[in-house]
């Protein structure tokens, strides 16, 4: 198994209830169910105001690297990390467990 962890920063200026904020955490929300490869799925935003916190994490699953480079290239995950890149910055981890 991969677990694919994804932390994601706002931009400068950019607040997580502006529409296309709430749009792009709905996007991540709603590919639960939708990529066959996702194993394990869940994200939300962060709780503390911690300045070197993110403000929304992905924590997912999937069987093995080939799992990854599809879940990576489903459409559905193009469109919504598409959607972030508008106003968010963010840093992957992917590894075996």
């Amino acid at each position: 198994m991969i677990r694919h962890l994804v932390l994601l920063k706002l931009n400068e200026g950019v607040e997580r209830d502006e529409p296309r904020v709430l749009a792009g955490a709905q996007a991540f929300r709603d590919l639960d169910g939708v990529v066959p490869e996702l194993e394990f799925w869940e994200c939300g935003w962060n709780i503390t105001d911690r300045p070197i916190a993110y403000d929304f994490a992905i924590n997912s699953a999937v069987a093995d690297r080939e799992a990854l480079n599809r879940y990576i290239e489903h459409p559905a995950h193009q469109a919504a990390a598409g959607r972030w890149r508008e106003f968010a910055t963010w840093v992957i981890a992917d590894y075996e467990f």
